[in-house]
């Protein structure tokens, strides 16, 4: 193992090796001084990466659940390995709460990027509808002047609640997006209340104000895998309604704010959005159908489960509109280069990188919309 303990971060980490079907478990050392990394095989007790340079990387995308790309190897962070990295990191990195109110939902790829540009991470996502019960239980209703129009506000429509993670990232935020006195934010320029906000109650966007709130928060709307409560009622209504799959490289890759926008720009409604982490079983069903069909089929089902993935139930206010076919068609032909050539406004060509790495997955078939929705919201989501 490494000798320099200057200025270095250390990681319990583990890459699944889908040659030899094996997991394997690391130490990971990230020395931010010149951005190398090196990878320390748990069970051989051998180096398996020495020391190296890995561009692209940055000491902000290490954190508890991150997925870092080295050499094509899609290595997990799953804790800290040593005190001095965990102290180090989470004085530094904030873990905390917002949500994006029924009012701007239809605004928020547009706050998603806003977001991801003022270098906050979002490392979870969930669309929800909420019971007046819920609200009630929040913090944010707590010291509300007038709690019965606060309750009315939040279960008028679907919310996004987001977990966001920043260097010093409650302050910062709250200087962004939540000003005590919303009419300021109307003479902000960088606050997201300007940009969506109406007044003190219609601010549209509220914020963990403190951390012992954003550990509250984030473990009511986000719970733990182990904890029987699974959070708000997600939104999706299943029906009329096709699935698309933000997948795992794009995520890593910060689009999901331009994915989202450019799907509400172009007259298509978001009625569901999560987050979900799948794993090599559910990836293989899940892609099952193109087995045997496409020669990338073991590349696809390793890229899926590589990282967070993003699902979205995408509808339109027309329930004559064959949202399948159409939505299809605008996320391009599979492969970018030629969705580049022939149909350039695509996602697929703007944002897809190769025939696996291709930005989104979209259902193919009409009776596949529904279907692969409920694969996620009702089967997985449980």
């Amino acid at each position: 193992m490494s000798t320099d303990y200057s200025d270095r971060y250390v990681f319990e980490a583990e890459w699944y090796d889908n040659v030899a079907c094996i997991l394997k478990k690391f130490y990971l050392y990230y020395y931010p001084s010149n951005n190398t990394i090196e990878l320390f095989d748990l069970k051989t007790r051998k180096i398996f990466l020495k020391r190296t340079i890995c561009e692209g990387i940055k000491v902000k995308d290490f954190y508890i659940g991150a997925v870092i790309t080295i050499f094509s190897r899609c290595i997990k962070i799953m804790g800290y390995a040593d005190n001095y990295t965990k102290i180090k990191l989470e004085t530094q990195l904030q873990k905390f709460f917002i949500l994006l109110k029924p009012d701007i939902i239809n605004k928020m790829g547009e706050v998603i990027k806003d977001i991801t540009n003022h270098d906050f991470q979002i490392t979870n996502i969930k669309m929800m509808l909420l019971t007046a019960i819920e609200v009630t239980d929040c913090n944010f209703i707590k010291d509300a002047t007038d709690k019965m129009s606060m309750i009315k506000y939040l279960t008028s429509g679907p919310v996004v609640g987001l977990e966001l993670l920043g260097e010093n990232g409650i302050m910062r935020w709250q200087e962004l997006a939540d000003p005590e006195n919303c009419k300021q934010a109307y003479s902000t320029t960088t606050s997201l209340s300007r940009i969506c906000g109406k007044n003190e109650l219609y601010n549209s966007v509220y914020g963990s104000k403190n951390i012992e709130m954003a550990i509250q928060e984030l473990g009511y709307f986000f719970p733990n895998l182990k904890n029987k409560n699974k959070g708000p009622k997600t939104s999706a209504v299943l029906q009329n309604c096709t699935c698309c799959i933000i997948k795992p490289h794009a995520v890593q890759a910060k689009l999901l704010g331009p994915i989202i926008d450019d799907i509400q720009k172009a007259g298509y409604i978001i009625t569901a959005v999560q987050q979900f982490r799948i794993n090599l079983i559910n990836s293989e069903e899940f892609l099952e159908i193109y087995k045997g069909v496409l020669s990338e089929y073991t590349a696809m089902v390793v890229e899926l489960q590589s990282g967070p993935c993003i699902v979205i139930e995408v509808s339109h206010k027309n329930e004559d509109f064959n949202i399948v076919a159409d939505f299809r068609n605008f996320c391009g032909p599979i492969d970018p280069d030629i969705a580049r050539q022939i149909k350039p406004n695509t996602l697929r060509a703007k944002y897809g990188k190769t025939k696996v790495q291709n930005a989104v997955h979209c259902s193919d078939l009409p009776e596949d919309g529904v279907l692969e929705v409920e694969y996620f919201f009702k089967i997985l989501e449980k």
